[in-house]
């Protein structure tokens, strides 16, 4: 299922991706004052999940590294999935399963916030329904294409539901219908961003 191109979290070096509509922000910059009580102990989960997990990364824990760049100390985007906490639940537990290695969005969304793409490489923190974090995964293929165009592999690689192609377009279609920007309506030929990725903690 989709993520969030707007999430509620942090991002490594770039403004923002994955779903919402709160303004986003940095957790290892953000103002405590500006912000209210949950987003500052959502930065401060955030922070503590990335020192915990980077090393899953190949970067070394933040306790024994000397001189760190700013990329390297900032926590990676943070987002979760889909557009409830039920189906942010159910979707973290198929990734963290194993069964679930890729997601799709609509590329309208990207283009309606002024949000950049995901790139192959880039970092992600996983949030559960409640906002917590839980996973981590990079990302290792971007491909954008039409949603009659997305094939049985990839929506078998997406896990969800009995993992075939009818299932992944019947639940996409509702999701789309119900969570596009204004002005977007769903059609077989709206571009879709499909994204494969791999869990680097916890290990599958």
């Amino acid at each position: 299922m989709t993520h969030d191109v707007n999430p509620q979290a942090a991002d490594d070096d770039r403004p923002t991706d994955a779903e919402s509509g709160a303004e986003p922000f940095d957790p290892a910059t953000f103002d405590p004052e500006a912000v209210s009580v949950e987003d500052s102990e959502l930065a401060a989960e955030v922070l503590d999940f990335w020192a915990a997990t980077r090393q899953y990364a190949g970067m070394a824990k933040a306790s024994i590294v000397v001189g760190q760049t700013v990329s390297e100390t900032v926590p990676p985007q943070a987002w979760s999935f889909g557009d409830e906490p039920e189906l942010a639940e159910k979707l973290l537990a198929a990734v963290l399963a194993g069964d679930k290695t890729a997601t799709s969005s609509a590329l309208w969304d990207y283009e309606d916030e002024g949000a950049p793409l995901p790139v192959v490489g880039e970092l992600s923190i996983l949030l559960d329904g409640e906002g917590h974090p839980r996973a981590l995964i990079r990302t290792t293929g971007i491909e954008t294409t039409t949603f009659e165009e997305v094939d049985e592999d990839f929506a078998a690689a997406e896990g969800e539901d009995d993992r075939t192609l009818e299932s992944w377009r019947e639940a996409h279609e509702a999701y789309f219908r119900r969570n596009l920007g204004e002005g977007r309506e769903f059609a077989t030929d709206m571009p879709v961003v499909c994204e494969r990725f791999k869990l680097l903690y916890p290990k599958p």
